[in-house]
């Protein structure tokens, strides 16, 4: 059983064992906060979910079983464990889930913080096409059921993560850049930011923690991370020692798997779309009073450099070739 500092800040996540919400986790334990995870009842029989669970308690998180719709028990476990941030890393299929959550921490009137799952672009700038818009739509009705409940939130807005956004997958963390041909959007030009986990999880933490950000959007901007595709396929060559070929999927193409692919892959070819033919993640400015830029906030923290990460698939696909 966890020793519980009664001093340390107190954390409860939901979805601890996604692709996002374990890299928050991990860096909640490293920063020394209690951290407990509320997880499905039968998650261990996962054996992926079961390895990450067991790697949490290893290292102090406290594992609570329950539904984030059960809106009772996360009320008593907010007030019983005095819990002073809530993160939300929900999947996009259960985002209405958190609609129980608002009320239970609402009902419960000790969080000082609520995060809900965002963890990509800023909704209430963008303008994808459909299916995006009516997923869109879902993550603005919690924000504003959060803001109407008058419970204090941040929106992390940390853009893409760092990988190759390949249009069909949703998570491209732990997907290597491609090895036989580039998928080029567009004309390739259109800028992005791509940010490491560890650093969407390591600045996330820090910033639920931070007066400054209450009630505000936080955006993740790192110019060394800035990258079109052209640029990012490049960077790749250069890892692997070999130029790929590249394929053009044209605006079009895209907006043909948006309508006719099947959930989740139709919402991914529109956020594409979104991202690198509207340009939904540099078309605004940064105006430091409701939207805050991560690096300004903690100007001297770095971030891990999509250089790096191209580093470690290359190492990777290296020690692959050799067994």
């Amino acid at each position: 059983m966890s020793k519980v500092d009664g001093n340390s800040d107190k954390v409860l996540i939901i979805g601890a064992t996604g692709c996002i919400g374990e890299f928050i986790a991990e860096s909640s334990l490293e920063n020394g906060k209690t951290t407990y995870l509320l997880v499905r009842p039968g998650s261990s029989a996962s054996p992926s979910k079961d390895a990450i669970l067991k790697k949490f308690t290893s290292k102090g998180a406290i594992i609570i079983e329950g539904e984030a719709t059960d809106k009772d028990l996360v009320e008593k476990k907010i007030r019983e464990y005095q819990i002073d941030v809530v993160i939300s890393a929900i999947a996009g299929h259960a985002l209405l889930e958190q609609l129980s959550l608002v009320e239970a921490i609402k009902a419960a009137g000790n969080v000082k913080r609520f995060l809900p799952s965002e963890f990509g672009h800023d909704v209430d700038k963008s303008n994808p096409e459909e299916p995006a818009q009516s997923f869109y739509n879902i993550k603005r009705k919690v924000r504003r059921a959060t803001e109407d409940a008058g419970i204090p939130y941040t929106y992390i807005c940390c853009n893409s993560i760092a990988g190759w956004p390949y249009f069909d997958n949703i998570h491209p963390c732990n997907v290597c850049p491609p090895l036989e041909q580039f998928q080029i959007y567009g004309d390739g030009n259109q800028e992005a930011y791509f940010v490491a986990g560890v650093d969407i999880g390591k600045f996330t933490i820090k910033a639920c923690f931070d007066p400054r950000t209450i009630n505000k959007h936080v955006h993740f901007r790192p110019a060394c991370n800035k990258f079109s595709l052209n640029k990012m396929a490049a960077l790749w060559e250069s890892k692997i020692g070999r130029t790929l070929p590249r394929v053009t999927i044209t605006e079009q193409d895209l907006l043909t798997m948006a309508k006719e692919y099947s959930f989740p892959s139709c919402v991914v070819a529109a956020l594409t779309h979104d991202v690198f033919i509207q340009g939904c993640q540099v078309n605004f400015f940064i105006d430091g009073v409701k939207d805050l830029e991560i690096g300004s906030l903690y100007p001297d923290s770095s971030y891990k450099t999509l250089d790096e990460c191209f580093n470690e698939y290359a190492e990777d696909l290296r020690i692959k070739e050799s067994h």
